[in-house]
């Protein structure tokens, strides 16, 4: 720099006779950054009836995870009990817990770990933006309660009633068959006694059915507050049962039981060698003497007036009552296929059993299928308007239907449901009417179409596939009207 200040001429001469052209040499290469390690994802899905949205909502999952790159296992925890499930191993080695349940499951597994919590609903129909989301909204769970995933606080009351639904339904379904077998031997066959349909009217009455109401609130009770909440709380089932409270009873006393049993374990402060004494004698003994007297001494006789009372109505109703009964039932179970409007229309239907009122929860079946009927109805009538994919979707919808799985219809809800759930209603409200109208009664609260070939499981059986028929036709032949074909959708877009 020095030489080109002093004599600038000399510097420039030198410069273009020495001059050479420059060839850029690359860089050393850098050793290559190793690639991110694949995110591990511990799933685990779970439903009241453990039928349809469990194992959908899990393949769901797994085809979006695998589309984005991450390494998943998915629990399901369905009628049949925990499938596919996590190891102590898989669940350390996560980066993430992904619950997608609506009833309560054993979380103590997960403590320390990021867990996200949503519904099966969410996870089937909103995927991959739930699984975005549980990234940023996951928090560490910890097993004492300190801190729970953002969304477990939302679940609240609705998400303990289904789990005393979930535990409760595997007796009402065995309970009901067990019935509508004895009656193969004719109406009032069991009331001689020491006959064969003595003995399953026994099992499937005496027994399956009196254990309903001590199931739900007992598990109701083990939703709130875990394992010495499910004593008090079938102590408090068995009273609601025989104070004549029936389920309204029932669910009453679970949540007493539940939340006092949560009470004594959060408040009561025991000393280090005494701390064992409360989940197995301090917390049921406690608990179940405070649910026990209230039943007793306060809401037992109230529970029981109300549910005689709707019980009377039920089963005197005109026919102008019944038919408006079927369309809000028939209405509810096509709203939300399986989602809360769904759920309480079936847990209403199933509760009434124990009374034996019967006609709702025929209502609520014929009603729950017609919406996977209709739309694989609709995919055979347009077939030019659906494309392959979506004819195929259609044909298992259909099958799903006769089988009263309502979640048939979810693909085709979740992509066009301005059209998709209205035409569903309108069949399910016309279904729900003409069973009630019809006079239709079901002893078994599962099974579909299957259920027809168990003499007597349900009453006016022609009239029962009448009504399913014309809520499905309705449904197919108007969604078959509404849909527009794909090159009618793009040009709506363009």
């Amino acid at each position: 720099m020095d030489l080109a200040l002093q004599d600038p001429a000399a510097v420039l001469s030198a410069a273009a006779g020495e001059a050479k052209v420059y060839r850029h040499q690359a860089a050393p290469a850098v050793a290559a950054k190793p690639a991110s390690v694949t995110k591990r994802i511990v799933a685990v899905t779970a439903c009241p009836t453990g039928v349809a949205h469990t194992f959908m909502s899990a393949e769901a999952l797994e085809t979006m995870a695998k589309q984005l790159g991450y390494q998943i296992r998915v629990e399901t925890q369905g009628s049949v009990g925990a499938q596919n499930a996590l190891t102590a191993e898989e669940i350390a080695a996560a980066d993430l817990v992904f619950l997608a349940t609506d009833i309560e499951v054993d979380m103590a597994r997960f403590d320390g770990k990021p867990v996200y919590h949503t519904s099966t609903g969410a996870a089937l129909k909103k995927t991959r933006s739930e699984l975005d989301k549980a990234w940023t909204e996951a928090a560490v769970y910890r097993h004492s309660g300190a801190a729970v995933a953002k969304k477990e606080e939302k679940a609240g009351p609705y998400k303990h009633l289904l789990t005393g639904v979930s535990f409760m339904l595997p007796m009402v379904v065995a309970g009901g068959l067990i019935i509508a077998i004895s009656f193969i031997f004719g109406i009032e066959a069991f009331k001689e006694q020491g006959t064969l349909a003595a003995a399953l009217m026994q099992i499937g009455g005496g027994s399956a059915f009196a254990l309903m109401i001590p199931v739900l609130a007992g598990y109701i009770a083990y939703s709130i507050a875990d394992r010495p909440g499910l004593a008090p709380g079938m102590i408090g089932g068995m009273l609601a049962s025989s104070l004549g409270a029936g389920f309204l009873g029932g669910i009453v006393a679970g949540f007493l039981a539940g939340y006092s049993a949560k009470f004594l374990s959060d408040k009561v402060r025991l000393p280090v060698t005494l701390e064992a004494l409360k989940p197995i004698l301090i917390i049921p003994l406690f608990a179940s003497l405070f649910t026990g007297l209230v039943m007793i001494y306060v809401v037992g006789g109230p529970v029981a007036g109300i549910m005689s009372a709707m019980t009377e109505f039920l089963n005197n109703m005109g026919s102008a009552n019944a038919v408006l009964l079927g369309v809000i039932i028939g209405a509810m179970m096509c709203f939300d296929m399986g989602g809360p409007v769904n759920k309480a229309a079936y847990a209403f239907g199933v509760g009434l059993l124990a009374s034996k009122t019967y006609a709702p929860m025929a209502a609520v079946m014929a009603a729950g299928m017609v919406p996977a009927l209709g739309m694989g109805i609709a995919t055979f009538l347009a077939s030019k308007k659906f494309i392959k994919t979506e004819q195929e979707a259609g044909k298992a919808s259909f099958v799903l239907g006769l089988c009263f799985i309502s979640e048939g219809a979810i693909p085709f809800a979740a992509k066009d449901p301005m059209r998709v759930i209205p035409a569903c209603m309108v069949g399910g409200a016309l279904t729900g009417a003409l069973s009630m109208l019809f006079g239709c009664e079901l002893v078994a609260p599962h099974g579909g179409l299957f259920v027809l070939f168990i003499p007597n499981a349900i009453s006016h059986v022609f009239m029962y596939v009448l009504a399913i028929a014309a809520g499905s036709l309705v449904t197919g032949v108007s969604y078959a009207m509404l849909k527009r074909s794909e090159a009618q959708a793009k040009l709506a877009t363009a």
